[in-house]
């Protein structure tokens, strides 16, 4: 991708977060069995991390329905959450794919290398009846499918009712989010689960830092870290906020056990009022209050400094399906993403998941409560920031690697970034960009 086809996408995605969370308020081709006209039972794999085994898109109901209209099976391959992309690159490479699997489009244009292993959809009945068409695209072409228009709003995840129980405010500042953490603990609540055994997952707070410290201080910091203009040791803030979440580990604000701990513990932690705050994206609050409607919380931005202003991250969309070309069912994979585009299935998805829909004839439902507020709080006041990932051109999971390393006391901050610096480089000049 070159450097202005990058900063289009880039702000197109900038655009949606203006709209995506303000809207409120097909010919199905499935009607034959199977794809062969036969009528004999054909089975796809669909491929998604065990992290998003409650994606819409797999509920055993929409499943079932789908095999009752078409005489088409979906077997589900849950994959390892802290191996997805491995195993993925894997089953691309050897020729075992699965004939739809569910990923992140940002970081299957790094990591699973989009163009050269994924079918282009432009051509598909449901793309005419698309609103927003920037946050399915990469290269010029629509590669992936979704029902909804919504990013992933990154920052910090909270309990409500444990904040009030407290008579604890959100905190604007880095001090008063060290009190309130110094609070909870006091009263016998975790501060902060940290389930680091997913490498991701301690990604989730820096990635959103990084991405706030570049919007207000330097807005061309990562086409300058992109172009080898800058090195990654060269912003002491990074070094900072690394510094910030390891402290609140050693501060005894967290699970002792980050790295035994992992991201399918996340609702249990918060259905069971174990933990007050998490650092997380707000898809976690969806899949606890589907678990429980009760259960009040929300997000708020976590504040690196106390100038009192800070940002929520805003990542990619996420979540979407996309198509490998050596699947062995590419037209009956093509027939599943018809079936939930369905103006019926995509309506039921929308409502029942609060999306902000995607498509002409699908209305966007009342968002809930925790939606509205970050409507009101960051995106009308403009108080977002792109994260880091959202940037990136290479596969981060070496990055992930080493800031787990962190939590094992056996490298700092400052390795960190040095060892992210090298790696980064090795990976530019692999793909070939300019400067590296």
């Amino acid at each position: 991708m070159n450097q202005t086809t990058r900063k289009l996408s880039l702000g197109a995605v900038s655009a949606v977060l203006a709209l995506s969370l303000a809207a409120c308020g097909s010919n199905n081709s499935n009607s034959e069995s199977g794809s062969t006209g036969s009528g004999k039972k054909v089975t796809i794999e669909l491929a998604l991390s065990k992290s998003s085994q409650d994606s819409a898109f797999v509920q055993q109901d929409l499943l079932d329905e789908f095999e009752k209209q078409t005489n088409i099976k979906v077997n589900l391959q849950l994959l390892p959450a802290e191996q997805t992309s491995t195993v993925l690159q894997t089953k691309l490479a050897v020729n075992e794919t699965p004939d739809v699997l569910q990923y992140n489009l940002a970081s299957a244009t790094t990591d699973l290398n989009l163009e050269r292993n994924f079918e282009t959809l432009d051509d598909q009945p449901w793309v005419s009846r698309l609103q927003n068409k920037d946050v399915l695209s990469a290269y010029g072409h629509i590669y992936s499918f979704h029902v909804s228009q919504d990013t992933g709003m990154q920052g910090v995840v909270y309990n409500k009712d444990i904040f009030k129980e407290l008579g604890l405010e959100v905190p604007k500042t880095y001090d008063e989010f060290l009190a309130a953490c110094e609070k909870i603990k006091a009263a016998g609540y975790t501060p902060i689960f940290m389930p680091f055994k997913d490498n991701w997952a301690a990604n989730v707070m820096p990635g959103a830092a990084f991405g706030e410290y570049a919007a207000k201080n330097e807005p061309t910091l990562f086409d300058d870290l992109n172009a080898n203009k800058k090195k990654w040791t060269d912003i002491p803030a990074f070094q900072t906020i690394l510094d910030q979440q390891y402290d609140l580990y050693k501060k005894g604000y967290t699970n002792t056990d980050v790295l035994s701990d992992s991201y399918d513990m996340a609702a249990g932690k918060f259905l069971n009022k174990e933990v007050a705050m998490m650092f997380m994206g707000d898809w976690l609050i969806e899949s606890v209050q589907q678990q429980d409607a009760n259960m009040n919380l929300g997000l708020f931005a976590y504040p690196t400094d106390n100038s009192g202003d800070a940002y929520l991250g805003a990542s990619p969309l996420g979540g979407q399906l996309f198509i490998p070309k050596k699947a062995k069912h590419i037209e009956e994979a093509k027939k599943f993403l018809d079936f939930i585009a369905t103006k019926e299935v995509a309506q039921e998805i929308v409502n029942n998941q609060s999306y902000v829909s995607n498509f002409s004839d699908v209305t966007t439902p009342e968002l809930p409560a925790y939606k509205q507020e970050i409507l009101d709080n960051y995106i009308t006041p403009k108080k977002v920031a792109m994260t880091m990932d959202a940037f990136m051109l290479v596969d981060r999971s070496e990055l992930y690697r080493s800031l787990q390393d962190q939590f094992t006391g056996s490298i700092s901050s400052q390795k960190v970034l040095q060892a992210w610096n090298e790696k980064f480089a090795e990976l530019m000049k692999d793909k070939g960009e300019a400067g590296f």
